[in-house]
């Protein structure tokens, strides 16, 4: 009888968590919308992000300054005949050095 009480509490548990998610709308794969929840709390904050274009990619990186309170934000333009991750290396070590 163990085994079946056992049984019970993890179908309710299942049920119980999946409720949970529909009513916070992660129900599947979890993709945050919110950019404040992808963002670690300590200093210094440095985030990009790669958006794709018409003629190659957008690059834009994203400093948190919590001593003005404000964000900045740079934009690049990446050229579709340019290498990538090449040029992400250069943009971040010009970024940290901000």
């Amino acid at each position: 009888m163990k085994w079946l009480r056992n049984k019970v509490i993890k179908w309710v548990r299942e049920d119980w968590d999946n409720e949970n998610k529909k009513h916070r709308g992660d129900v599947g794969i979890s993709i945050k919308n919110n950019d404040y929840e992808n963002r670690p709390d300590e200093e210094p904050v440095l985030s990009f992000r790669i958006y794709s274009a018409a003629n190659g990619k957008v690059l834009e990186f994203r400093r948190w300054d919590q001593k003005a309170d404000r964000t900045t934000s740079t934009t690049y333009i990446v050229e579709k005949d340019r290498d990538i991750g090449e040029y992400v290396s250069k943009c971040l070590s010009l970024e940290l050095l901000k």
